[in-house]
């Protein structure tokens, strides 16, 4: 018979400032959609050519994520037709200085060469199979 679970008391530490700053990064495209944002308000059709890769579904659902977090504000400009205009918050500029520190290590890792950092989808490698020994008597 298992034994009941008894309810803890104690109240659960804070959460790790370092793991609530990268929630704020969590998700695809999330710091690139910020990076694009630092040097000044833009448009969703704007931050696609600023982002090529990035699907428009995507990019939609990353403003949004960062919106609800308070990385974002969605400001609707009042011209025919009405255009939206994304901009960081303070709380959004707060996180450029580390997105750009970020920045200059991967250029000096890029730097190092191809073989410094593996790329988005390569598989860690296996150590090679170590020889079959026989067992000779």
């Amino acid at each position: 018979m298992a034994l009941p679970v008894r309810k803890n008391r104690v109240p659960p530490p804070p959460l790790c400032p370092l793991t609530l700053c990268m929630a704020l990064l969590r998700g695809a495209w999330a710091p690139n959609v910020i990076w694009s944002l630092s040097g000044q308000p833009r448009r969703f059709g704007e931050l696609r050519v600023d982002i090529p890769q990035i699907s428009a579904r995507v990019l939609s659902a990353r403003l949004r994520e960062l919106e609800a977090k308070g990385v974002v504000t969605r400001r609707v400009m009042p011209t025919s037709p009405p255009s939206v205009e994304y901009e960081l918050t303070p709380l959004g500029q707060e996180l450029v200085p580390a997105l750009r520190a970020i920045a200059e290590v991967g250029g000096k890792l890029n730097a190092r060469g191809p073989h410094a950092v593996p790329g988005p989808g390569a598989r860690p490698r296996r150590r090679a199979a170590a020889p079959a020994r026989s067992h000779v008597a």
